[in-house]
């Protein structure tokens, strides 16, 4: 099996080093944007966008009218073009079609890609880069495996190196042979098929703080040292609450993909959960202010990344995680398979009213998640959800599938 890690380490440039890589990340921006106006003014005239080996030739030109880019190296300039092809690809992909690419502005997202020809030298702790030399990194873990490219980025004031590596290895066996099942939620981040559930940080104080420094960064002279200062004091609160958000989806991915071989969750749809609610002038919605509030806490949690991190981990230790499909499945009794929005009046409580069946909501849809992955095992479809097709009737209430085992083992 092919296993690709990424590493990240700070970096501890000197003064010279610095103005490097604020020159290189500058005039990588530069040539994506001069690419991106390109195909832009391609796409507004009906003609087809270039791709990478057609955007190549014209790095030379932009050298010749702006001889700044020289200094810059080559395959990072070169990588960039490469960047904003793939990204023009994904934008127009009709079966996942991405957010076209848009302008890059100084001083977010600063980065720039070397591809190849980059030494490492773990004992003394330094990066070797081209056209620079050696750079000193702060080595908090050993790099495993065959550098693919290296990443320099800056946030928050700092620069940073991540390093994306691959290895051959075989393919490993899970040492559990359990499976379990998470209903994603507000109140709880994830509950498991059994009870037990996880609650993230309180990741208010930290957006209180965040939504201050907003205010104040508005009062302050656009470009001015004291709006730059309160910009980077707003980089380093942004950068505090994505590392706190990280450090707890990375311990509790680390966890459950520890234990269990194979993990249920649901495929949910962010995008279409945080819609606005806000409706047109004709037709105003209802319950705005809630809405809105209610968008904000899902996307507080981070469950796409918290997936993707269960994915990756569960493929490494040899586990997999099924996603299914999440309709009904918090209006489904666990115990007799009846679908009803009137089983769930109150968010916490479930309470079946065909069997009178009782228990924790959270649970109870954990429960019916777990009885879809189950199903999906047996299917050799099992990677793809599919849309429970369930007869409606007359009434509210609507007939589902019952009877299914909640605690079988692995087949």
């Amino acid at each position: 099996m092919l296993l690709l890690k990424g590493f990240r380490f700070l970096l501890l440039p000197t003064p010279a080093q610095l103005h490097y890589f604020a020159c290189s990340a500058g005039c990588t921006r530069l040539v994506w944007n001069l690419a991106l106006d390109l195909q832009k003014q391609r796409l507004q005239r009906a003609l087809p966008v270039l791709s990478y080996e057609d955007l190549s030739p014209l790095l030379k030109l932009w050298k010749q009218e702006r001889p700044f880019l020289k200094e810059a190296p080559s395959q990072a300039l070169q990588q960039r073009l490469m960047d904003l092809s793939h990204a023009l690809s994904e934008a127009k992909d009709p079966s996942n079609p991405k957010q076209f690419p848009v302008f890059k502005k100084k001083g977010e997202h600063d980065s720039f890609r070397y591809p190849q020809h980059v030494k490492l030298e773990q004992e003394r702790s330094k990066l070797s880069l081209p056209k620079l030399g050696w750079v000193r990194y702060v080595k908090s873990q050993e790099v495993t495996g065959k550098l693919k490219n290296v990443t320099i980025s800056q946030e928050a004031g700092r620069w940073y190196v991540s390093i994306q590596t691959e290895q051959e290895v075989q393919a490993p066996t899970h040492p559990s042979s359990s499976i379990t099942a998470g209903d994603l939620g507000v109140a709880h981040f994830v509950t498991l098929s059994d009870g037990t559930h996880f609650d993230a940080p309180d990741y208010k104080p930290l957006e209180q703080k965040i939504k201050r420094a907003q205010q104040e960064l508005s009062k302050k002279r656009k470009g001015s040292k004291n709006y730059q200062k309160q910009r980077v004091k707003l980089q380093k609160l942004n950068k505090e609450l994505r590392e706190l958000r990280e450090d707890f989806q990375h311990k509790l991915s680390d966890y459950l993909s520890k234990n269990h071989a194979v993990i249920v969750l649901e495929k949910l749809r962010v995008k279409g959960m945080t819609k606005s609610a806000k409706g047109s002038i004709e037709e105003p919605g209802k319950n705005v202010a809630q809405k809105a509030g209610l968008n904000r806490a899902i996307l507080r949690q981070g469950w796409s990344e918290f997936i993707r991190q269960l994915q990756y981990k569960c493929k490494w230790r040899g586990g997999r995680v099924i996603l299914v499909a999440p309709e009904y499945t918090s209006q489904r009794c666990s115990a007799c398979g009846f679908v009803s929005a009137e089983n769930r009046k109150r968010q916490a409580e479930f309470a079946c009213v065909s069997c009178h069946h009782a228990e924790n909501a959270d649970k109870n849809a954990a429960k019916n998640i777990l009885a879809l992955g189950l199903l999906a095992l047996q299917t050799p479809e099992e990677a793809k959800p599919t849309k429970q097709k369930i007869k409606r009737v007359k009434s509210k209430r609507t007939a589902g599938f019952a009877g299914i085992a909640c605690c079988e083992p692995v087949p």
